[in-house]
């Protein structure tokens, strides 16, 4: 089916080019309500990462240079205005975005790259069209008038005149982004835009405000590794578990937001060279800064298990012992608690037959869900494990649900995840 993140409003200098630069001090975001005191919520969310290629080709090291790079989302919150946020959190150096457009992407399977004719919106920076955004800071765009329903697909596009350097990006989308030479920001037709990636560049939220769900502040954060990032699920479609959940949701009426940080190869306690700062790192900047949310749930730990083999990408981490996998969890949850969060523990699911399957790591991934499962320490629990598993064979994902490297699940796999959720203890 096809169905923020550090949030900062900066101090204001103009340059003479007309460019507008945000202090680097100015950390604080002031816009948390949209005109006539509605509060802005999160609609999309994708967590960043720094610069690195470590399991094929993208952009993000090289970076961009008179390219414009068009990137589609869907979001799962309605509203009457909209914002986007952009981050430079991992640059080595100033962005300069010289121009954005937000519109609504053309409908139908073929569309790609094309947006809706009437529905482009120029995407203002302080009432400027371009803005600078120093390394290590993120913001947000003025709010445009672009009325959204949950569900629909926006397409955000930037052009970047000048050399970025290393991009600060999103390694597993699940959406094709696309990029031309050229400034082609206002472009309705996709033909310009010749190549493709898997990745999301600069972009790391969209926030709405207004409408009949203007007051809603109940909206859920799912945090978490590559099964939350959604690996093993079809691109183009949706079909992550995050996914999933929210179109559950709405179906029941109970229509919630649901936002995506999850990040492949992340770890709880471990930094990576290629797979984010590790949670109980992140978690704050990622997690605790959203707009409207009132829920997160955690699945996280299988890297910390198999992350020190030979196996893992980028080279082995250290070894993680349980107790201090344990420990990491434990200091989300205070700091989800501290924000007013309710947490959702989560289950690691099977590895049997997957590069990450031994008997010390499956020992590990047995002795942690039983933590999960009897501790308490959560608010409430699902059980992935079970919800994936063959029932003969409960090491093992159900062949039905497996994505086939016996460790992500496919499309059926998320949706039975979404299913497994008790609707009630979100």
């Amino acid at each position: 089916m096809r169905t923020s993140n550090t949030l900062r409003r900066a101090a204001l200098a103009l340059l003479t080019t007309g460019t507008l630069a945000l202090a680097p001090t100015a950390l604080a975001d002031t816009g948390h309500h949209g005109s006539h005191g509605q509060a802005w919520r999160g609609a999309w969310a994708a967590s960043p990462q720094s610069a690195a290629a470590p399991l094929g080709p993208n952009w993000s090291q090289q970076g961009f240079d008179n390219q414009t790079v068009r990137q589609v989302v869907r979001v799962t919150a309605s509203g009457t205005r909209t914002r986007i946020e952009l981050t430079n959190r991992y640059g080595t150096g100033p962005l300069r975005i010289t121009g954005a457009t937000v519109a609504r992407t053309a409908a139908g399977k073929t569309a790609g790259s094309a947006v809706e004719p009437g529905s482009v919106r120029t995407l203002r920076f302080g009432h400027r069209p371009s803005v600078t955004i120093p390394a290590g800071e993120t913001l947000l765009s003025d709010a445009v008038n672009l009325p959204v329903e949950a569900f629909e697909q926006l397409t955000v596009t930037l052009y970047l005149a000048g050399p970025t350097g290393p991009a600060t990006f999103h390694s597993f989308s699940s959406a094709t982004s696309y990029r031309a030479e050229g400034d082609h920001r206002a472009d309705l037709s996709g033909a310009a835009f010749k190549e493709t990636s898997s990745s999301w560049y600069f972009l790391s939220g969209v926030e709405v405000t207004g409408g009949r769900d203007t007051a809603r502040r109940d909206g859920i954060v799912a945090f978490g590794d590559s099964i939350t990032d959604g690996v093993g699920s079809t691109a183009d479609a949706d079909n992550r578990y995050p996914d999933e959940l929210a179109e559950r949701l709405a179906a029941t009426g109970r229509s919630r937001a649901v936002l995506n940080h999850g990040i492949g190869g992340n770890e709880v306690v471990n930094d990576t060279s290629w797979a984010g700062e590790k949670a109980v790192a992140r978690f704050e900047k990622d997690v605790l800064t959203e707009k409207g949310v009132s829920t997160v749930i955690l699945l996280e730990g299988i890297n910390d298990i198999g992350g020190s083999g030979p196996a893992f990408p980028g080279g082995p981490t250290p070894e993680v012992s349980v107790d201090r996998l344990i420990e990491g969890h434990r200091t989300l949850i205070r700091q989800a608690h501290a924000k007013g969060l309710k947490v959702v523990g989560a289950t690691l699911t099977p590895i049997k037959g997957s590069f990450y399957d031994t008997p010390v790591n499956e020992a590990k991934r047995e002795a942690f869900n039983t933590w999960v499962r009897t501790s308490g320490a959560y608010d409430a629990v699902v059980d992935f494990d079970r919800a994936v598993a063959d029932p003969a064979d409960p090491d093992r994902i159900l062949p039905a649900y497996d994505s086939g490297d016996h460790l992500h699940p496919g499309d059926a796999g998320y949706a039975a995840m979404a299913d497994a959720l008790d609707l009630d203890e979100l």
